[in-house]
């Protein structure tokens, strides 16, 4: 599970997805079977978490990895650029964003 510390020792991604109520638990069932049989897999992944909000309109997925190029190069697989479009067919649309944790508290 991802851990949230103050710690510029691996790279954090957290991933938003705009849905509606009707496609939100297929983009759910859609990336937990992507972490399960692939992206987990890959080197330098440590965790990842998804959260749903309530109104079931947007998902976030919270990953930790070793190092950015490890992320950068899961994305540019063959296998992850076609997941990726199958999973913009069911979101408004989502982006990556590589942050850094600058404060933690546990």
């Amino acid at each position: 599970m991802p851990t949230i510390t103050k710690s510029n020792e691996y790279q954090t991604v957290i991933t938003t997805f705009d849905v509606t109520p009707g496609t939100c638990q297929d983009l759910l069932d859609e990336l937990t079977e992507a972490y399960a049989t692939f992206i987990s897999k890959q080197p330098g992944f440590i965790g990842a978490g998804l959260h749903v909000n309530d109104a079931q309109t947007r998902v976030a997925n919270y990953s930790q990895w070793v190092r950015r190029e490890d992320f950068q190069a899961m994305l540019r697989t063959p296998e992850m650029r076609e997941r990726n479009r199958r999973i913009s067919t069911l979101c408004k649309g989502f982006e990556p964003v590589m942050y850094d944790v600058v404060e933690a508290f546990n």
